[in-house]
């Protein structure tokens, strides 16, 4: 098992290479003028852009700016905002764990409903439970998260004042109104990430309710519950890993316009406010190899788990 984590230890680290390059060059391909910004906008005298310009480097030859963000971000230096001169990797330390906790608590609501509903339906193929948890199912993953969290934000904060809509409240000062505030951006995420899993879940247990051994293992007078618990459940939820975990990639960009609509001060709101609608080069290319790396290394984590789940896997 040692073996098979340091591989994929060593394979993630060209990738992450990868990622870190096609990051730096496509935030400068995104267009405005950071320079310009700085000196006044439309308006601003040519020489002081130039000035500017030339005192942040943008005209650099690109491997020479690149090796240089590439260095200082090795070492946990992101640089500092172009606007606000805030150092950008504090800024990230303070909102990094407010978008995890936005994340973690989508995918707890996706696990305690997807998996049950999946269970159901896998288990009663054809029934009428089995196509209403399959048309809610593809109702969920068809409609935006973005369109759930306003109609939440529409029911639940502006006609019956059930939740708060806005801000946001850390766990240390207060755990019940942390809670307030984020059950509305859990529900708008995990809803599409549930109806997804359960979809997931519905099609291996039905693959698997037919295999062999199952039928052995009611042959053998074992109730039903513990032929789904024991024997059946750990084979299908193997696929249903790799999917949650590449949702949970996923959920770590999609938190940016929940956290833009819910007012919450995650990587979202830093990335869409202070970063694009400034043109922040420092901010933007930050956020986004932030989130990248989370993406890669949560796919690390859905190999190691997968290897434990199916030993098979350990020798690839």
């Amino acid at each position: 098992m040692a073996g098979f984590v340091a591989r994929r230890i060593v394979a993630l680290v060209p990738l992450l290479l990868l990622v870190s390059i096609i990051i730096f060059g496509f935030v400068l391909l995104l267009g405005g003028d950071p320079a310009r910004e700085i000196a006044g906008g439309l308006n601003a005298p040519e020489f002081r852009v130039t000035e500017i310009r030339e005192e942040l480097g943008l005209d650099d030859p690109f491997l020479e700016r690149y090796g240089r963000w590439l260095g200082d971000a090795a070492q946990g230096d992101l640089g500092e905002s172009l606007f606000s001169g805030r150092d950008v990797t504090t800024e990230l330390e303070h909102r990094f764990p407010v978008t995890f906790s936005v994340a973690l608590g989508a995918i707890v609501v996706a696990v305690l409903i997807g998996v049950p509903l999946g269970i159901i339906a896998g288990t009663r193929p054809g029934s009428l439970v089995d196509r209403t948890i399959t048309f809610g199912s593809s109702l969920g993953i068809a409609v935006p998260d973005f369109f759930i969290a306003m109609a939440l934000v529409v029911v639940l904060a502006v006609n019956n004042d059930i939740l708060p809509s806005i801000g946001y409240v850390d766990f240390a000062d207060s755990p019940l109104e942390w809670a307030e505030h984020l059950l509305m951006p859990w529900l708008a995420l995990g809803a599409a990430l549930s109806a997804t899993l359960a979809r997931q879940v519905r099609g291996s247990m039905v693959d698997v309710m037919s295999q062999e051994y199952v039928r052995t293992a009611r042959a053998n007078g074992l109730t039903e519950r513990r032929v789904i618990g024991k024997h059946a459940l750990k084979n299908a939820l193997t696929p249903a890993v790799t999917v949650l975990g590449l949702q949970v990639g996923y959920l770590l960009g999609g938190t940016v316009i929940i956290e833009y609509i819910f007012s919450i001060p995650g990587l979202g709101s830093y990335l869409i406010v202070d970063g694009i609608g400034k043109s922040d080069l420092p901010v933007i290319q930050g956020v986004v190899l932030v989130i990248a790396t989370g993406f890669l290394l949560v796919n690390l984590v859905v190999d190691v788990v997968y290897g434990v789940l199916n030993p098979k896997v350990r020798a690839t």
